[in-house]
């Protein structure tokens, strides 16, 4: 968007948050994401993101402001040092998930002061009592045309990439792990098991796009027939991802989600996209439509890959009864698909 654009919009804010946004317009030019309520520039400087919402949010500490003006960071914050940063200054936001540790003020340079007492905590260099008064120190040097060094810039290097993100670890006993992390398992996963895990993530897509598109179809104003099948798949594909998480734990082999079963979960995300803009009979139409192109696909995937790749005879009993409720399924789908026709 061009200047004269954003100009336009930032018109309307608030006269604060107008003085940061062009502040950081003149600073690092122009943003790259622009909404009537926010401006967003990404990877300027040492920061992986730099916010200025239309939207004052009062603080008082180290005294009586108002907060619009967000820096964001690559950080790693340990789990055992996140109620210490919010201790320090409650208008932090931490991520571990993406690995983003957030400062939001009035000011830039009191944003980059939070930012380095935050890795002083972490580091630690100082307590948390001890960032507050620095804090309140440093800022009234700041004030005096003094220039301290926390205030000009940050005195460490963020994370690179995504060094510092942390999935988390799931909580779900027999859960899938990503392809991504085999290199940090303890020992290699023999080439039969890496089959059958295969395999297994690949049942449980399947049950897991079958329970996300039910529960999307039971919002919808859809005919009793429709919806007590919605409810019978959510409840059926739901049971059987529990079965099949189960049976993972049983035969000792950990469900991987390879390349190819995050296309499936990729592409049953995509058609239900295309589904939920719709209401009434056009969805009900297009749902059980999906619903019987979707088992249709899963019959053939069962038989021309999974009931080949198989190598534990457990799994492969799994897969014929898997196979049995799908194209009882199929069954129903085309009945009432048929049914909408007449």
């Amino acid at each position: 968007m061009d200047r004269a654009s954003v100009d336009k919009i930032v018109a309307a804010w608030l006269e604060r948050p107008r003085l940061g946004a062009n502040e950081m317009i003149e600073k690092y030019g122009m943003p790259q994401e622009v909404t009537p309520q926010q401006l967003i520039w990404r990877d300027v400087g040492k920061f992986k993101r730099i916010t200025v919402y239309n939207l004052e949010t009062p603080h008082d500490f180290p005294m009586p402001h108002v907060d619009f003006l967000e820096h964001t960071i690559a950080y790693d914050v340990p789990q055992d040092k996140v109620g210490a940063l919010i201790e320090f200054d409650g208008s932090s936001t931490i991520n571990r998930t993406v690995g983003e540790l957030s400062a939001r003020c009035d000011l830039e340079g009191h944003n980059i002061l939070t930012l380095n007492l935050d890795h002083d905590i972490v580091t630690g260099k100082k307590s948390v009592a001890q960032a507050r008064k620095a804090f309140g120190d440093i800022v009234g040097q700041d004030v005096k045309g003094e220039h301290p060094p926390y205030v000009e810039g940050l005195v460490f290097e963020p994370a690179k990439g995504r060094s510092a993100e942390f999935s988390d670890k799931p909580v779900i006993p027999g859960s899938p792990v990503r392809v991504e992390d085999l290199a940090d398992a303890p020992k290699p996963v023999p080439a039969s098991d890496r089959a059958d895990a295969e395999v297994l993530a690949s049942i449980l897509a399947v049950d897991l796009n079958e329970v996300l598109a039910a529960g999307e179809a039971q919002k919808k104003q859809m005919s009793r027939p429709a919806m007590d099948y919605a409810r019978m798949l959510h409840q059926e594909h739901g049971q059987h991802m529990v079965d099949t998480l189960k049976l993972g734990l049983q035969i000792g082999v950990t469900p991987i989600d390879t390349a190819a079963v995050e296309k499936m979960k990729i592409k049953g995300a995509g058609e239900l996209a295309g589904l939920v803009v719709l209401d009434g009979a056009a969805f009900e139409r297009a749902y059980i439509t999906a619903m019987v192109n979707g088992h249709t696909e899963v019959l053939g995937m069962i038989d021309g890959k999974l009931s080949k790749s198989a190598n534990n005879a457990v799994l492969k009993q799994h897969l014929v009864t898997t196979r049995a409720h799908i194209a009882t399924h199929l069954t129903t789908a085309e009945q009432l698909q048929g049914g909408m026709k007449r």
